[in-house]
């Protein structure tokens, strides 16, 4: 996992999960994933709550890749079709699943939409833009659903403690504020269109709401 948050890299690797008949290469979605926790484990521990469980899911995803059935993890959609066919998902109660590939992908993919309505309220905020309101209101949007109270209401005294918006800018390592706009601007909608694959995927197979 890289030490220093690069932007630049975030763009890199979501373009390349992405195949030629659109398809997700869950290598370059992990790798896309390790860039995102490097950005927000550089802006302290504001985020650790969502950081530490994102590192867990990504080795889970990383063993099923490199384990024995690993040809059938290549992509998001292989994996999917693998896990369902031989019933190695959990779909209605928690059972001899718990950590199958399907639900694992699922809660970073719940977490990849805060993100990505995070950074798209920052690449369109101004200067005296809140970065706290905006990260509430990406969270409230999205994670926020999946949260009991106790943990919304922690998340909700974290993000009193983001920094400002200049210091966000900064931790991206992408240039001045202009440069680094633009290359979310590329960034994003990438993000947003692997969430899409994923998102319209899992709504044809039934795996929104896996327990």
């Amino acid at each position: 996992m890289a030490d220093t948050f690069s932007l630049q890299r975030v763009l890199e690797t979501f373009r390349s999960s992405l195949s030629e008949n659109k398809e997700v290469y869950i290598k370059y979605y992990i790798a896309g994933w390790q860039e995102l926790v490097s950005f927000m484990n550089s802006l302290g521990n504001v985020f650790s709550f969502i950081s530490k469980d994102v590192v867990s899911k990504i080795q889970i995803l990383e063993n099923f890749l490199s384990g024995e059935n690993g040809s059938y993890y290549v992509t998001i959609q292989s994996m999917v079709k693998y896990e369902l066919d031989n019933d190695l998902v959990d779909l209605t109660k928690r059972g001899s699943h718990p950590e199958s590939g399907c639900r694992t992908l699922l809660r970073l993919h719940r977490a990849l939409l805060w993100l990505e309505l995070f950074l798209e309220r920052l690449r369109t905020s101004t200067e005296d833009g809140k970065t706290s309101v905006m990260c509430s209101d990406a969270y409230n949007e999205s994670l926020a659903q999946h949260h009991p109270w106790l943990i919304r209401k922690a998340v909700g005294v974290a993000f009193c403690a983001l920094p400002g918006r200049d210091t966000f800018f900064d931790v991206m390592n992408a240039g001045d504020h202009t440069q680094v706009v633009a290359l979310l601007g590329e960034s994003l909608p990438l993000i947003a269109e692997v969430y899409q694959i994923t998102e319209d995927l899992y709504v044809k197979n039934h795996l929104l709401e896996l327990p």
